[in-house]
């Protein structure tokens, strides 16, 4: 259950992705450069509430964060029927970020607590399985919804009836066996402004090496749609995410548990290998068929890559700090996909979207070097 409201909030967070440019634009006559600050705001709220909800689980717990958060998101996904103006647009953007990310690391925080540390690659593979699915349908669903209605409103009232799910599915989780007085009790030791209460030092190296793989995915995620128009793929365009998906739900299941019985090291090599090869091919794509094999090659490689690397975050940490460390994973992370769009938005119009993404080769690569310096000795 968990799991199932993580994929909710996520869904509708990639849901407005794809479409909130198009509604500024549309309702507000905004210019493209402001439809991208609505659209980007949402980064940037996510990462403000990453950045205080690791500190806030050391000192309240976990239940009572994952709370707010869910108060936070219900507030926020409804008060888009109360936007005005483009100021006030933006300012909704921005407050509905931040609960995405308290809630986010919270339930990233719970599934830590509640799986066995024999099985937490599995658990959290299982669990990342919800945020990657929703980062396919979510966009797919509102690029559908924007064909298919004939006003944003109902975009609003779909992502509202999700939010009401969401919270009546709170009711149906026993969280009683969280040891909140143990993660209390360990908070009070570490008061003051330290850079350490809000980012997990041990869960750095795993993550800088997440922040150039969000990096490198976020191109495809952002210019898809103007890349598969560019190249004449637009119907193969529309299934990238869907079979991206399929891939993931696929091998899972196998990545999880392979990582619990020989260790990290035996899945992240191939994946970010894999992950190479799928963005290469991406790049050069001449005709459908090759397009969503790299598309399923990407959902191999980043796909796996990513919950690998959120249970190495978790497994690098003492249990107290699990809130922290999962904070510092999405922070990185966030970061990769956000600055990504704008960095190679800047880049696109003195160059083509297939060198662009050709680009993105080394940057994969560079991560696979890095992890063997940063991360692979403590992963034999």
């Amino acid at each position: 259950m968990i799991s199932l409201t993580n994929f909710l909030v996520t869904l509708i967070f990639y849901l407005l992705i794809v479409v909130i440019a198009g509604y500024a634009v549309d309702e507000f006559d905004a210019s493209t450069s402001t439809a991208g600050l609505v659209s980007s705001i949402f980064i940037v709220g996510s990462l403000v509430g990453r950045l205080i909800t690791g500190r806030v689980i050391t000192s309240i717990g976990s239940k009572r964060t994952f709370q707010i958060g869910l108060i936070a998101f219900l507030i926020t996904t409804f008060a888009y029927f109360s936007a005005v103006n483009l100021p006030v647009l933006i300012l909704i953007r921005l407050l509905h970020g931040v609960a995405v990310g308290i809630i986010g690391t919270t339930t990233g925080t719970l599934i830590a607590q509640i799986i066995p540390p024999s099985r937490r690659g599995e658990g959290i593979g299982y669990f990342s399985m919800s945020a990657v699915l929703a980062t396919a349908i979510g966009p797919f669903i509102g690029i559908l919804l924007t064909q298919n209605t004939e006003s944003f409103t109902s975009i609003f009232i779909f992502n509202a009836i999700l939010v009401v799910v969401c919270v009546l599915m709170y009711f149906t989780v026993n969280l009683n066996n969280i040891k909140a007085p143990i993660i209390q009790k360990e908070a009070t030791s570490e008061k003051g402004f330290k850079l350490s209460n809000y980012i997990e030092p041990k869960a750095l190296p795993i993550s800088i090496i997440v922040l150039f793989i969000g990096f490198a995915y976020s191109g495809v995620m952002s210019f898809l749609s103007f890349y598969s128009e560019s190249i004449d793929l637009v119907k193969a365009g529309s299934y990238f995410f869907l079979v991206y998906a399929i891939t993931i739900l696929c091998t899972r299941p196998i990545t999880g548990p392979l990582m619990d019985r020989k260790g990290a090291n035996i899945v992240v090599y191939p994946a970010l290998g894999i992950f190479a090869v799928g963005m290469l091919l991406f790049s050069q794509a001449t005709n459908s068929f090759l397009f969503l094999v790299a598309a399923g090659l990407i959902g191999i490689g980043y796909g796996n890559m990513n919950s690998i690397a959120q249970a190495l975050a978790v497994k690098s940490t003492e249990p107290h700090r699990y809130g922290l460390a999962t904070s510092t994973y999405f922070i990185l992370l966030d970061i990769g996909l956000g600055v990504g769009p704008f960095v190679l938005g800047l880049i696109e119009p003195h160059t083509t979207y297939r060198i662009l993404f050709l680009a993105m080769v080394p940057v994969i690569l560079i991560a696979l070097v890095l992890y063997y310096f940063l991360v692979h000795k403590k992963n034999h």
